[in-house]
């Protein structure tokens, strides 16, 4: 274990690398949730396209070679999966809730029933950065090592926010998740905006798939997401509906789902399970503490089901 020459000190430096690693599916699937939701819509089928994008990625880096190509083969099935949901969303009497569990069941089911061939194959995995290279420590440099996905989860999340301040997508995309009346009084269709902010929410789903399937774990199985998807839902809502705020509580769910294998490291084995289960209790006491019967979501969008 990692924390075992450094003693107690080892516990801080395993959480670390946990934030790091185990934050940056959640980086890209509530980045990309936060722009759909600013439109108006919430999907919370966002499990099933996680797991979907993780197959096709695994898949495709399988049968190409490259894990680039993986990475853009999730995105694109994860953007596929965000057009149905929102395709389906846009008929009458439909509801985004309802529809996106289903669609998770349905993408969990179809990844494991299309992923079967590729259990055992090994794929070429995603590179890592070293920027612990400065120690001569190698829990340091572990620690410190870092997928290319997890720098660009970082910049992706001061690029949507400038984008929503400062562009004129953003504008609209916001004016939709205030307004549809107020949408169409511009001329911009609240169905076809919310179609590309779904899309683009899939996209960024699947991408983040890709990551457990080539980086960490790094295989393909159909035990691979524990919740991922659905607790990212939360995080936008914690995060209230701010990319940036995204990106700090994507790092303290990772920081959470590490805590438990770190003390553990050290000779904590009391509780043990309940330290596993950091993450989905904090979970459970942000979706607490957030809902309100009296006042509407500081910062939600107007035209979101969960706020009306």
């Amino acid at each position: 274990m990692e924390s075992d020459a450094l003693g107690w000190w080892g516990v801080p430096l395993a959480v670390i690398a946990g934030a790091i690693r185990v934050s940056t599916p959640f980086f890209f699937v509530s980045l990309g949730e936060c722009v759909t939701e600013r439109s108006g819509r919430i999907n919370l089928g966002l499990e099933g396209t996680l797991v979907m994008g993780a197959m096709s990625g695994y898949g495709t880096a399988c049968l190409s070679g490259s894990p680039w190509l993986g990475i853009l083969a999730a995105g694109c099935a994860g953007g596929l999966f965000g057009i149905l949901h929102a395709l389906l969303c846009s008929l009458p009497r439909v509801n985004d809730i309802a529809l996106g569990i289903a669609l998770m069941l349905f993408g969990t089911g179809l990844a494991f029933f299309l992923g079967k061939p590729f259990i055992q194959p090994k794929a070429p995995g995603l590179p890592s950065i070293d920027l612990g290279w400065w120690s001569s420590l190698p829990q340091v440099r572990s620690a410190l090592e870092v997928n290319v996905l997890f720098l660009a989860g970082i910049a992706a999340a001061p690029l949507l926010a400038w984008g929503f301040r400062n562009s004129r997508w953003g504008m609209i995309v916001r004016m939709v998740g205030d307004s549809s009346d107020a949408a169409r009084a511009m001329g911009y269709s609240p169905d076809r905006v919310r179609l590309l902010a779904t899309a683009f929410g899939g996209f960024m789903a699947g991408v983040g798939g890709s990551f457990l399937s080539l980086y960490y774990p790094g295989a393909w199985s159909e035990s691979l997401s524990s919740g991922q998807g659905i607790t990212a839902v939360a995080l936008v809502i914690f995060a209230r509906w701010n990319p940036l705020g995204c990106f700090w509580a994507s790092l303290l769910f990772g920081g959470a789902g590490a805590l438990g294998p770190a003390l553990q490291s050290v000779g904590v084995t009391e509780g043990y399970y309940l330290f596993n289960a950091a993450p989905y209790m904090l979970t459970l006491l942000i979706l607490i503490l957030s809902s309100s019967s009296r006042r509407r979501l500081a910062g939600a969008p107007a035209e979101l089901s969960v706020t009306r």
